[in-house]
């Protein structure tokens, strides 16, 4: 049976885990954004998906501290893959349809994203963490409205960039956001607060399905 650490040594994992967490996306992001502003002049529609990852950037790194942190391995995994995966697309190939129909859908993805986002403000995280429960905003209609805003993003991208590559990075990071849902459930679950929002807020991304 795995020792359980002492509250203080706990205490400093999660600090380092915290740093390490906030200087990946940081350093990740750079990459991408950089990546991408490459192809701005030919694609300006992908500074779309710049100012959605670069939103979520911000707030992990002003995210207030958790009163309650996953410390479950796969759950930071899930987290960080969740993440990291979108920054890896690549602009190119023939629109399958109006650039103007992918354009306006990564509009509105931005827009729920970043709603979400202003409702959480500093409860915002990468990995499962409680934070203090937020049911204002778009958080009335569906519990994750944020990874719904994402989907969003994700599926307009990809319409004006139809990669094979892109469908691959998109198809994981949705299974992984899906695994992140679960797992700030489980955290969020423990919160009574929480708890009574959950039964009152039906569903999780998408409603009358999941």
């Amino acid at each position: 049976m795995t020792k359980a650490l002492d509250p203080k040594t706990e205490r400093r994992l999660q600090r380092a885990i915290d740093i390490g967490e906030r200087l990946i996306v940081i350093f990740l992001f750079a990459i991408f954004a950089e990546r991408l502003f490459q192809t701005i002049h030919l694609r300006p529609y992908n500074i779309l998906a710049i100012i959605s990852e670069g939103f979520s950037v911000y707030l992990i790194v002003v995210r207030r501290a958790a009163s309650a942190v996953t410390m479950r391995p796969l759950d930071w995994v899930a987290a960080l893959i969740g993440t990291s995966l979108p920054m890896f697309v690549r602009a190119g190939g023939e629109s399958v349809m109006p650039t103007a129909i992918g354009t306006a859908i990564m509009s509105a993805g931005l827009m729920l994203a970043i709603w979400a986002k202003a409702s959480l403000r500093h409860s915002f995280g990468m990995a499962a963490a409680n934070r203090g429960p937020v049911s204002g905003g778009p958080y009335r209609g569906i519990r994750h409205p944020m990874y719904a805003g994402y989907i969003l993003v994700y599926v307009g991208f990809f319409l004006n960039n139809p990669l094979v590559w892109n469908i691959a990075i998109y198809a994981s990071a949705i299974a992984f956001q899906v695994a992140r849902i679960m797992a700030e459930e489980r955290i969020l679950t423990l919160d009574p607060k929480y708890a009574d929002y959950r039964s009152q807020v039906r569903h999780r991304l998408v409603p009358g399905i999941f």
